[in-house]
């Protein structure tokens, strides 16, 4: 296995641009920051102290500091994204660290709505006029808008992503 593979087992860091790219089919953080800026409107500084890496094939994390390329390590910072699908799906960790920061594609769920997302529930939400595919799922808490999850939007019914492990019947 060379550094111009993905390894499952370390972590490369994401070339700044598509033009640096040495990993076949791995994006650049200027890709990950446009998908963040251009879908959630979540601001291009706020990833600036970030570097961005990917463990195996489609597996961005984000890390505050420095490390050197490649790492070998089990885990690295928070994961952000998944890249190796269709379409890019934002991870919990990521909606809940920086979703209260997006503008664009943010649901807001009632108490009773939320609740069922977070026990992993799809519901029928037909009142979401907005773009259909992975939004941020956010609910009122204390007066402040809270990010809960990422949850799939298609054909007026909100599917939750959140994951099994975290999922809670309130």
């Amino acid at each position: 296995m060379s550094l111009r593979d993905n390894d499952g087992h370390q972590f490369g860091r994401l070339p700044a641009t598509d033009d640096e790219r040495e990993v076949a089919g791995r994006p650049s953080r200027a890709a990950v920051v446009d998908y963040w800026a251009e879908r959630y409107g979540i601001p291009r500084a706020t990833w600036e102290p970030y570097s961005f890496w990917e463990r195996g094939s489609g597996k961005i994390w984000a890390f505050q500091g420095e490390l050197d390329s490649p790492a070998r390590i089990q885990g690295l910072g928070i994961p952000i994204l998944r890249t190796d699908g269709e379409h890019w799906k934002p991870r919990t960790n990521a909606a809940q660290r920086f979703g209260g920061l997006a503008t664009d594609c943010v649901i807001d769920l009632s108490a009773g709505e939320a609740e069922a997302f977070l026990a992993g529930h799809d519901q029928d939400l037909p009142h979401w006029d907005g773009d259909w595919g992975y939004l941020v799922v956010t609910h009122e808490l204390a007066g402040e808008r809270e990010p809960v999850g990422v949850g799939l939007y298609l054909h007026g019914e909100l599917r939750s992503q959140m994951p099994k492990g975290r999922q809670r019947d309130l």
